[in-house]
């Protein structure tokens, strides 16, 4: 029988500011109580944490899980079982599949896969082309359940493209959930890849940097859309100016 209750024993507790000597009562699969030294009637599984540390669970913001299309490389439940293993307890899957998650139906497969096969806690950013801003913005209805909008500068996957500026204009001003970006220029991106042909025919994985296109794809796009532009240290952060109800969008770069 699955049992549920545990007493984590003698352990060094690692909290976000912190680390305590003591024991951990897990009842239910929930944290019940901390303590130096915690003493429990029933059915408790003990477990001995001498010499070893708790962390806390931690959450993977980006990920790439292969499911639906690509699952000869990995699918949601064994790369969710590859990060449990390894202490990660919740993920946020990109939309890089096959095919993309362009629509809220696609979006609703991955929940219900995840649902039935995750062995970690998940949440699915919704994918974006030039074409697809209603199913983008009717993903406001979910901004509780989904962990945000994906938008590729450059291309990506199938045709995960937006270099549309209308296009991001509309999404940046109606879009209530976290938006994260590729800050590239398809264009440049393009150029690049030619000279690089011409320079040297086959080319590797390390050309790739050589195309990157971030900086002056930012550059352009603060300018084009007047962000407030703000240096710490070795990067530059442009703040979009308020959204309406959208919330701030931060983009970073060197």
């Amino acid at each position: 029988m699955f049992m549920s209750n545990y007493l984590i024993k003698n352990t060094c507790i690692v909290t976000d500011n912190t680390k305590i000597y003591g024991d951990v009562l897990i009842k239910d699969k929930r944290i019940d109580r901390i303590g130096s030294s915690i003493g429990t009637k029933g059915a408790v599984k003990e477990i001995d944490g001498t010499n070893k540390y708790l962390l806390p669970g931690c959450i993977d913001d980006q990920v790439h899980f292969r499911e639906p299309g690509l699952t000869h490389k990995a699918n949601i439940h064994s790369e969710a079982r590859a990060a449990v293993a390894g202490g990660v307890t919740s993920f946020m899957e990109m939309p890089n599949t096959n095919p993309p998650a362009f629509t809220q139906a696609l979006l609703e497969d991955k929940y219900a896969i995840a649902k039935q096969t995750s062995l970690a806690n998940y949440s699915f950013f919704m994918g974006t082309a030039n074409d697809n801003l209603e199913e983008v913005l009717q993903t406001n209805k979910k901004k509780k359940e989904v962990c945000g909008v994906k938008i590729f500068m450059g291309s990506s996957t199938g045709n995960l493209l937006v270099d549309n500026p209308l296009m991001l204009g509309k999404i940046f001003e109606g879009s209530e959930l976290l938006i994260a970006t590729h800050c590239e220029e398809e264009r440049i991106i393009k150029e690049n890849f030619r000279n690089l042909k011409e320079q040297k025919g086959t080319l590797q994985p390390s050309d790739h940097p050589l195309s990157a296109t971030m900086r002056l794809a930012l550059n352009h796009l603060s300018k084009q859309s007047n962000w407030q532009r703000n240096t710490i240290v070795a990067y530059t952060y442009c703040i979009y100016p308020p959204l309406g109800n959208c919330n701030c969008l931060a983009i970073c770069f060197h």
